[in-house]
């Protein structure tokens, strides 16, 4: 399965883009709903979320949906001890992109 965090922005003047904040929040808030199934743990000094990621995913590329998940706003803000949410079901996960 195939995401990116761009995929539904919308292009404006400039060429910026719009809506990945969305995105990001739609993804939080699908946790706190109970519409995308999670685990939780707490970083230890020597993980990280694209490590988490490969190892959860497959692929270390969607440590964004750690982050989102987790409201962390970039990966390297994620200190040991830091609560993770890491979405368990990524069918879930494309439903509210």
């Amino acid at each position: 399965m195939s995401f990116s965090r761009y995929e539904n922005d919308t292009t404006v003047r400039g060429g910026k883009l719009l809506a990945t904040n969305q995105t990001l929040q739609n993804i939080r808030d699908g946790v706190r709903n109970g519409n995308i199934s999670f685990t939780e743990f707490v970083l230890t000094e020597a993980e990280r979320l694209d490590v988490i990621a490969g190892r959860s995913y497959g692929d270390g590329r969607l440590w964004w949906l750690i982050a989102a998940a987790s409201g962390i706003g970039w990966w390297l803000q994620a200190p040991s001890g830091t609560r993770i949410i890491v979405p368990t079901d990524l069918s879930q996960v494309q439903a509210v992109l």
